[in-house]
């Protein structure tokens, strides 16, 4: 209750303060490029092709790695598949402490999943020497895989390694003579590997329904889960070996019921597949011994005892020292059945000494039984109590595993009940704490709530006082942009009416003169009345500048804008088309922007007089998406817009549609022509904080 109480405050606290990481896509892109590399050791690692020292070392990179990683799922996964390499390469102890510290990983982050999957590969560390342990752990997966909430985990995808559990659960309660727990557990697997749709593992829990058949007595269930077992394997990688395994459990069940024609059958049968055996020497060998068992019961010795050294040879060759146990006391009977008592002795003992060698107890049984029939009475005696001890130890053994098995299923309800107990008060206590923390949280919301709407009076003050400032500031700029307007009109009226009419006047003085006089300086004067004219056209266009900086109130402001363009282009002889969209409300936009546009066109019409060359200016006006858009097109030399430095007027020009918040391009290249294309927001107006 302790633990759950600062379990659920830690939990609280980090909801408050609410922290947070630096980076967290960098972290993301960091993490998956060392799966990428970790994956890249593994298939490195896999590949058989490879030495086995070059496989290791890349297992160590790719572990390396993997600890660097978050504690993840995918972390967790990536351990188990290096532990999957250990496996192959036979090396069990690396294989059971990756898993050892998967399930460690899997507990720390509650991932339920990987928590069974990690149980049940320990289980299959334990199964060849630890029964009791290896059951231990495939129970641990398979209580976690049957309590999985299927909201949120889809059964079907772990149904395959939940039936893998239950099929080694059913092998092991097998063993034990746990019969009817062992055929439940086995259907229960069934059914999984239906749910799965992945039938690989189901003619082998055919094959221990078979052989739990046997056991109990049922023969023709046993015949008939053997056949299944056969038919579900066709068509798959293992149909060969499968029709094998059956065809030999199928002879053992008739050598029970002394069915010996139909036993050879079935093991003649096996003995047909002989390109097959001739790969797998440990199982040609098998059937062999088994048909001349089989053939010795029967009385039939036509190949006896030929057909038990054949096996006897062969498992000699390969090694098989299990083979070698049953096979030297098949031969240890037959010799005894025809009064050979010394040789019977002799492989009696070779089969008892190996069988003590290899723990095979269900051999050396059988070995201490036959010893004591053909060896003296004294001898005999010794042998015989050595039989009823081991006989009695593996009763005894029998029954302490089927009591642990049940001990640890009880001990896992009771945990259960503990835990539920637990559970509803720890209900309670969350219940209060949670009560209590909604309290605080409350208290602490209004607390911010007020403090914000302190910090947004506060906020609002100061942005009224802000526009106020800034409104004084506008008043004031505008004064002094009426100001200079006014000084640019009576400059502009200056030029025009003052000093334009004296330059005028003395050209037609000097007209006068020409007309009067023949005195040889005629072509003379008529130079300077040309550079009179030029400067009386020059002075025209910079009064003209002057006073179109305001616009005349009486005007609408695009015959305005048409005008100014149709005096430039006729006083420089230039041609022109003008377009505007009926779309724009001049009316509504600001005064200062359309001055704005009207200096930019300006602006960029003298450009192009002064520098282009054009014979044609496109000037267009349009509306689209809140903008007014405005482009300048002319078909003149144009400039390397990469190249060229911007002058007076192209800086003048930014910063004005800089002003409006707008955009501005210069699109041009050598002898393409230039554009100049604005774009404007009319429906926002730029405020600028005032501190």
């Amino acid at each position: 209750m302790l633990r759950s109480f600062f379990f659920i405050i830690i939990i609280i606290s980090s909801l408050i303060l609410n922290s947070c990481y630096n980076n967290p896509d960098k972290a993301i892109e960091s993490e998956e490029l060392k799966l990428n590399l970790i994956q890249s050791y593994i298939e490195i690692a896999k590949d058989r092709q490879n030495s086995e020292a070059e496989r290791r070392t890349n297992l160590e990179k790719a572990y390396s790695i993997c600890s660097t990683l978050n504690n993840n799922t995918s972390k967790i996964n990536k351990i188990q598949n290096i532990s999957f390499i250990y496996y192959e390469l036979k090396d069990f102890d690396k294989y059971k402490d990756m898993n050892e510290r998967a399930l460690r990983l899997s507990n720390s982050i509650n991932d339920s999943l990987n928590m069974a999957r990690s149980y049940a590969y320990l289980g299959i560390y334990y199964r060849p020497t630890k029964l009791d342990v290896a059951y231990e752990n495939f129970y641990e997966a398979d209580k976690i895989y049957s309590s999985l909430d299927y909201q949120k985990h889809d059964p079907k995808k772990y149904a395959f390694d939940h039936g893998k559990v239950l099929a080694d659960l059913a092998q092991i309660l097998r063993k034990t003579k746990d019969y009817s727990k062992s055929e439940s557990l086995t259907i229960k697997a069934i059914q999984s590997f239906e749910l799965a749709e992945n039938g690989l593992y189901i003619p082998m829990c055919y094959t221990n329904l078979g052989n739990l058949a046997k056991s109990l007595g049922h023969y023709d269930e046993a015949i008939e889960y053997q056949q299944k077992a056969i038919d579900y394997a066709k068509g798959t990688k293992k149909e060969i070996l499968q029709t094998l395994i059956s065809l030999n459990n199928m002879g053992t069940v008739y050598k029970s019921q002394q069915k010996y024609k139909e036993a050879k059958e079935s093991y003649n049968k096996a003995l047909s597949y002989t390109d097959f055996l001739s790969k797998n020497p440990k199982r040609h060998a098998l059937y062999l011994d088994n048909l001349a068992y089989v053939n010795f019961l029967s009385n039939d010795t036509s190949d006896i005892p030929d057909l038990f050294y054949k096996a006897l040879k062969i498992r000699d060759s390969i090694d098989d020292k299990n083979g070698i146990a049953t096979n030297t006391l098949h031969l240890a009977e037959y010799y005894q059945s025809i009064e050979k008592d010394s040789i019977a002795r002799m492989y009696a003992k070779q089969s008892r000494d190996i069988s003590l060698q290899l723990h095979n107890n269900v051999e050396l049984l059988q070995a201490y039984r036959l010893l004591s029939k053909i060896s003296d009475s004294e001898e005999g005696l010794e042998y015989a109590n050595n039989y009823i001890a081991l006989n009695d130890s593996l009763v005894k053994e029998e029954r302490a595993f089927r009591d642990k098995f049940a001990r640890i299923r009880f001990e896992t309800d009771e945990i259960k009940d503990e835990n539920l107990k637990m559970t509803r008060e720890n209900e309670i206590l969350i219940i209060a704490i949670l009560g209590l923390t909604a309290l605080f949280l409350l208290g602490y919301i209004i607390f911010r709530q007020q403090q914000s709407n302190k910090e947004l009076l506060f906020a609002q003050t100061q942005q009224e006082s802000n526009e106020e400032i800034y409104r004084l500031l506008l008043n004031q700029q505008i004064k002094l942009e009426e100001g200079r307007q006014m000084e640019q009109q009576r400059m502009s009226e200056e030029l025009h009416d003052g000093v334009l009419g004296r330059l005028f006047g003395v050209r037609l003085s000097l007209d006068g003169i020409n007309q009067r006089a023949n005195d040889g300086f005629t072509e003379t004067r008529n130079k300077y009345i040309d550079e009179l004219k030029a400067i009386e056209k020059e002075i025209r266009l910079i009064s003209h500048d002057l006073g179109a900086e305001t616009l005349p109130s009486d005007v609408a402001y695009i015959d305005a804008v048409e005008n100014l363009i149709g005096d430039l282009c006729e006083a420089h002889k230039i041609k022109f088309d003008f377009h505007n969209d009926e779309d724009i409300d001049w009316e509504s936009v600001d005064d200062q922007k359309k001055v704005n546009l009207f200096r930019i066109l300006q602006e960029s019409m003298q450009n192009i007089f002064k520098h282009a060359h054009a014979d044609l200016i496109k000037i267009n006006f349009e509306y689209a998406d809140g903008n007014i858009n405005l482009t300048i097109l002319d078909d003149g030399i144009g400039f390397v817009s990469s190249k060229v430095k911007k002058g007076i007027g192209l800086k003048n020009i930014t910063s004005r549609v800089s002003q409006m918040n707008g955009e501005v391009q210069f699109i041009s290249d050598n002898n393409s022509g230039t554009t100049v294309s604005v774009s404007v927001p009319i429906d926002t107006v730029r405020v600028e904080e005032i501190y």
